[in-house]
């Protein structure tokens, strides 16, 4: 079962409750945020604000709502009762104690707000995202092929309870994202949520042209715009800017678009049966997304929000990923075949050329992470078989 399965960021969850009165853990809806909050503090009392009447009381009463959870408590969903938050401040205020209580919520955008009027500086907040590729390994029926791995994705109930994959994400598109995205967004039109979801599918792992997308969509730039954005709240999909050493110029520049989840990807293209993937025109935007992902959870399940970015310049030269920490750079090539061609990694030699001229006495690592088998080092370019992503030091 998934409580069996120690999660990564457990140990990380433990450090920060040391150091806050508050944990604040978000993410998707299903990545297994109770099961870590439950997890990590045994003794704490779970309430769940999705329960009526539970929400209820908490809404009518914050304040009495709270003395009755006084010594600590794990509050599941707790962006349903915000005004909640508010007395969590003035009981932190008046007892310290680190640890003392446990937030989980799977719609950031209603957290931040709030967490910001009332919890600054007084939480932690850390994002759970769907199993990655380490913690997989703990299932006893794991993927054990790039095709069923891609094919899978990474929710837990999915190995937990053998569910198979096309049936889950169906179930979760039309119980979480068509209901929760859809009235947060306020819209009434289904059809064309529907098709705007599988638009950005289709562009997932390309540069994101909103003007584009609307268009196809038969929608607004702004309503594009408010709609992606409520997504990447939803921690369904992830926008990455590309890198300047300009850090104004990052956050104007036109983005790539990322689905966290490759199961829920191949889902709304289409995609059914693992065999369809090795003939699928969109295979290697969807291991690129997989590998973006990966990385994404790797430096998520250790604290570390810092964004990735990609990497593009006048003359074509692009890498797919640039993962920027303290006192190194790291280029990432996707390439979802079985082997890499000698001259793969020209473009990454030239682009850490040009970085390290601009990298402040940083260190620039160059790696190709492909759906081979073999690891190796090519030129001073390391060759990252896929099912070995989780075994890169990406922080």
């Amino acid at each position: 079962m998934a409580s069996d399965i120690a999660r990564t960021m457990l140990a990380t969850v433990r450090d920060r409750a040391t150091r806050y009165p508050v944990v604040t853990i978000t993410g998707p809806r299903q990545s297994g945020k109770t099961t870590l909050c439950k997890a990590a503090f045994p003794d704490h009392p779970y309430v769940n604000l999705e329960q009526p009447r539970t929400l209820e009381q908490a809404l009518a009463d914050p304040t009495g709502f709270l003395a009755r959870h006084a010594e600590g408590a794990i509050f599941d969903e707790v962006q349903r009762a915000p005004q909640l938050l508010s007395a969590i401040q003035v009981a932190c205020d008046e007892r310290p104690e680190p640890g003392r209580f446990v937030l989980s919520g799977s719609h950031n955008f209603q957290l931040q707000g709030a967490i910001a009027q009332s919890l600054a500086g007084r939480t932690t907040v850390l994002d759970l995202l769907p199993l990655a590729r380490d913690e997989m390994r703990a299932f006893p029926d794991a993927p054990r092929t790039l095709t069923e791995s891609l094919f899978a994705g990474g929710y837990p109930r999915i190995f937990s309870q053998s569910i198979p994959p096309a049936e889950f994400h169906a179930d979760y598109v039309r119980t979480y994202v068509e209901r929760d995205v859809r009235l947060l967004l306020n819209v009434q039109d289904l059809g064309t949520f529907q098709t705007f979801l599988r638009l950005c599918a289709g562009r997932s792992g390309s540069l994101l042209n909103l003007s584009s997308l609307a268009a196809d969509c038969g929608i607004t730039h702004p309503t594009a715009k408010a709609w992606i954005g409520v997504l990447e709240a939803s921690y369904l999909v992830r926008r990455v800017h590309p890198w300047f050493h300009n850090l104004g110029k990052r956050l104007v520049k036109t983005p790539k678009l990322y689905f966290l989840d490759s199961g829920l990807l191949c889902w709304l293209l289409g995609i059914r049966e693992p065999d369809q993937l090795d003939t699928h025109p969109l295979r290697g935007a969807i291991f690129e997304s997989w590998v973006a992902a990966e990385v994404m959870k790797a430096r998520a399940n250790l604290g570390i929000a810092d964004p990735l970015w990609f990497y593009r310049d006048q003359s074509g030269a692009e890498v797919d990923l640039v993962v920027e920490a303290a006192r190194s750079f790291v280029l990432v090539e996707a390439k979802s075949g079985a082997r890499v061609a000698p001259d793969a990694g020209t473009t990454l030699v030239r682009v850490a050329e040009a970085l390290q001229e601009r990298a402040l006495g940083k260190t620039v690592v160059r790696a190709i992470a492909y759906g081979g088998d073999e690891r190796a080092t090519v030129g001073g370019t390391e060759l990252l078989p896929w099912h070995q992503v989780d075994r890169f030091a990406w922080s």
